[in-house]
């Protein structure tokens, strides 16, 4: 089995198991996959991450140009800024996961980093979860908002829109957005009920050891 044969197969199992397990619905979300090669297979736009055909996945070259497959998602611009500005990026996970969302439009949450302290695996898997600004869907100012970045972050909550994860490869990606919507879920059931979080001393210790982008 060819490098991007595998690719396209592990991207249908994870986008059904995604869809199947409600972190997104209808036709919304979307992943990519980057191969050794320097291009990038990604999900087609308009198309159900439960019911994704791995022939049909967008096949580009480095430059965007689509080499095969069905037209890709309108959200490319998200995933070509991690590429860009990520060296060690091998996939990209973007969702409308609804714990997230719904953290993202709350008033009072921290932009600069949008998931308080509940657990040593949000920490360890996501770093610090910037809150970017609300953007119309496909519009390539998101892209360049995660360029302003300048790589500092492999994790980003669009406002009223949604998470994006960045990952070495697609299981990793998965892994931290599974966290990230856990974290988000955890956040709201403990929201008004002063939880105890953990404090400066335990999040620089997982910082260090974890290798953690703070």
């Amino acid at each position: 089995m060819t490098e991007e044969t595998a690719a396209r197969d592990d991207m249908a199992r994870w986008a059904k198991s995604m869809f199947d397990r409600g972190l997104t619905g209808g036709s919304s979300g979307n992943i990519s996959v980057r191969l050794d090669n320097g291009s990038v297979l990604v999900t087609p736009t308009g198309t159900s991450m439960g019911f994704l055909d791995p022939a049909r996945i967008s096949h580009l070259d480095p430059t965007g140009r689509l080499l095969s497959g069905d037209a890709p998602t309108k959200e490319l611009a998200l995933h070509d800024a991690f590429y860009q500005t990520r060296t060690g990026t091998g996939a990209v996970v973007h969702l409308h996961s609804c714990h997230a969302v719904a953290l993202s439009a709350l008033p009072d949450v921290d932009p600069e980093n949008v998931l308080p302290p509940i657990t040593a695996y949000g920490i360890m898997k996501l770093g610090k979860v910037r809150l970017l600004p609300f953007f119309m869907p496909g519009d390539p100012a998101m892209g360049e908002a995660v360029r302003g970045l300048a790589g500092k972050r492999s994790a980003v909550l669009l406002a009223n829109h949604g998470p994006v994860v960045a990952g070495k490869d697609l299981d990793a990606a998965v892994y931290a957005m599974e966290e990230l919507e856990e974290t988000a879920k955890l956040t709201l059931m403990c929201r008004n009920m002063s939880p105890n979080l953990l404090n400066d001393a335990q999040i620089q210790a997982l910082v260090r050891k974890f290798d953690v982008d703070w």
